[in-house]
């Protein structure tokens, strides 16, 4: 019976911690999701966003760690049937969703490439489209890049977030292509990494 208790209580903490966390994941994803600094720039990864992927995780995370909870300390039979069939398919669709990842990590940059010359011709063409003209900004700004490959895709009207700020008479060497990549790289093998670490845990 104490190991029974033991188990009850261990399962209990573990589904508390649990919760916490997927409350703080899906914080974190309404965050995000009001704070994005690039959304506008790059539509055809809006399905993709971090920001969406976080706001669901963080909601399955918290109802499915609720029901273990309350299935432990009530010691509820069908509760915890219900729990344990639903850990599955919560492990199974993460193991479903980094192999998707992986396999349409090469296509990233299509979908980049696509975007930016898109919203930079739009930039371009109309100087008060302030959603793109911002985001453009704050981008090169926070990525220390200047238009998609180098700063002559802006011609003669190379806005001053190009700037570079240690010598205001250069420009950032580097497009933000490959900056932006480079992040969504970090952030697959980064949500692939945290997938494999859950996975674990819940085994």
């Amino acid at each position: 019976m104490s190991c029974l208790k033991c188990l009850k209580y261990t399962m209990c903490v573990v589904n508390f911690i649990f919760f916490v966390c997927g409350a703080t994941v899906f914080g974190f994803g309404i965050y995000l999701m009001t704070s994005s600094r690039f959304s506008s720039m790059l539509p055809s990864l809006q399905a993709m966003n971090i920001a969406n992927l976080l706001f669901i995780t963080g909601i399955i995370i918290t109802c499915v760690s609720f029901l273990g909870f309350l299935g432990a300390l009530k010691e509820n039979r069908c509760l915890l049937i219900s729990f344990f069939i639903l850990l599955l398919i919560l492990m199974l669709a993460e193991l479903t969703a980094a192999c998707l990842l992986m396999l349409y990590e090469g296509k990233i940059d299509d979908f980049i490439d696509k975007d930016l010359k898109e919203g930079l011709e739009k930039s371009k063409e109309s100087r008060h489209n302030g959603t793109v003209e911002d985001d453009w900004d704050k981008v090169q700004i926070a990525f220390q890049c200047c238009g998609i490959r180098n700063h002559t895709e802006w011609g003669t009207l190379v806005p001053k977030s190009c700037e570079d700020t240690r010598n205001a008479t250069r420009y950032w060497s580097q497009g933000c292509l490959t900056k932006l990549k480079g992040a969504f790289e970090r952030n697959i093998l980064n949500i692939g990494i945290g997938v494999i670490v859950v996975c674990i845990i819940e085994v």
